[in-house]
């Protein structure tokens, strides 16, 4: 999997790499991350990358050639590469959009700035455009790497332990369950019982009904999507009536 990152701020990417799993996956060359430096793709003396809207307006807008001429660099050594435009305007990135992404070996993250970027990038070298929330940050640095942890964890290998990435929140289309370990009691609070009955179906059974009852009390949005069992929802018909009972005492 290789990652190609097109950026004003390279060093922004220096710390996150350097450690924890992305680390180990780029030290085991299971993934490869290069940072490219969009000033170099500039051909002004002052390396240029934004300049005024055309029609004015506020703030800066960062210049096609640059960002088209980075692309086109990379694509010259990898056809196959797809580029990805990170910006509020673009889908929303989930975690069934991230296990997708990770069977493409190879992809381009071109990382917005200021006002954003002149609309002839996106309709000449842009396959898809992502966003991480409802929200905005000061560029595109930081969903280019919150893409990149993501969809590294679908890569065979990237975790210790690969049935992590089956029990994650949002694979199934729920939160995931409590988790809980050592002490079993800590400050008075306690561990459920069933947690340490050693009984294997009856603690997978409480974790499914735990992932149900907290995703519809935190995202009950999410449930209109799961796949959910007759017993699944008899279960959120019991949770849904104890909510009404509690919510008129």
């Amino acid at each position: 999997m290789t990652f190609d990152v097109l950026t004003i701020f390279p060093k922004m990417f220096d710390s996150p790499l350097a450690e924890s799993l992305l680390k180990k996956a780029l030290d085991r060359d299971l993934l490869r991350v290069r940072v490219w430096n969009l000033r170099d793709f500039t051909t002004d003396k002052h390396r240029m990358t934004d300049d005024y809207p055309y029609g004015g307006g506020a703030g800066m807008v960062m210049k096609a050639e640059p960002v088209i001429r980075a692309v086109e660099a990379v694509k010259r050594e990898s056809p196959e590469a797809k580029t990805i435009l990170l910006t509020p305007q673009g889908e929303r990135f989930h975690q069934g959009m991230a296990r997708a992404l990770s069977e493409h070996g190879h992809w381009i993250l071109i990382c917005g700035r200021y006002e954003g970027l002149d609309e002839r990038v996106c309709l000449s070298v842009v396959d898809r455009e992502l966003s991480i929330g409802d929200y905005v940050l000061s560029g595109g640095e930081l969903p280019a790497l919150v893409v990149i942890d993501a969809v590294s964890r679908h890569l065979p290998g990237f975790l210790g332990c690969e049935q992590s990435v089956e029990e994650d929140s949002f694979s199934n289309g729920l939160l995931k369950y409590p988790q809980y370990t050592r002490p079993p009691v800590f400050q008075e609070l306690a561990v459920p019982e069933i947690l340490l009955s050693g009984n294997h179906a009856q603690i997978e059974r409480w974790r499914k009904r735990e992932s149900l009852r907290r995703t519809f009390l935190r995202r009950p949005d999410l449930l209109e999507r799961a796949r959910l069992s007759e017993e699944d929802l008899s279960f959120l018909r019991e949770v849904r009536s104890q909510e009404g009972l509690e919510s008129q005492s």
